[in-house]
């Protein structure tokens, strides 16, 4: 067995990201239609499907190339400030929306299982990590926690509206 400190880097461990957002994505696009075809007239907004699931998609894709270039390039890199800020915006998505949706739907709502129990604690090891090992640092690590996420939110909007121009 292979004891070295590099192999538990955030250099190697950053590849957790990616592997965590396909299976939240996963799980929400196969339940989240039926939950909102069931809830339409509850939530502010709707989506179709076919939307989402592109949605989802491009997102998922963009957090594997984001892992990858953050880790060709390394700490202090401008990807792994943006690989800092998409894990901020999938902890931030673990409560906003899924844990209030699913006590305000009193059930489950679509994402809650991987949000909690692999997001929440993976993503938190992982943003720990990436600040201890110097990947990211001070106000910019700051700025780019509060704009990625922002960021993503409003590429969720121009996604969906993407997909409706492809047809």
């Amino acid at each position: 067995m292979i004891r070295s400190a590099s192999l538990r880097s955030f250099a190697r461990l950053e590849w957790l990201f990616p592997i965590v957002v396909t299976a939240h994505n996963l799980e929400e696009a196969i339940w989240l239609p039926a939950f909102v075809a069931a809830h339409k007239t509850q939530l502010p907004w709707t989506v179709t499907a076919a939307e989402f699931r592109f949605a989802a998609a491009v997102l998922t894709t963009a957090a594997w190339i984001i892992t990858w270039l953050s880790w060709r390039t390394g700490p202090q890199s401008m990807w792994s400030y943006l690989l800092f800020g998409y894990m901020v915006a999938m902890l931030a998505n673990v409560v906003v929306p899924h844990v209030p949706a699913a006590f305000l739907f009193r059930g489950y709502s679509p994402g809650l299982i991987t949000a909690v129990l692999l997001n929440l604690p993976v993503l938190t090891f992982l943003c720990t990590r990436a600040v201890r090992e110097g990947y990211v640092s001070g106000q910019k690590a700051v700025a780019f926690a509060i704009g990625v996420p922002v960021l993503i939110v409003a590429s969720v909007a121009v996604l969906f509206a993407t997909w409706q121009h492809l047809l």
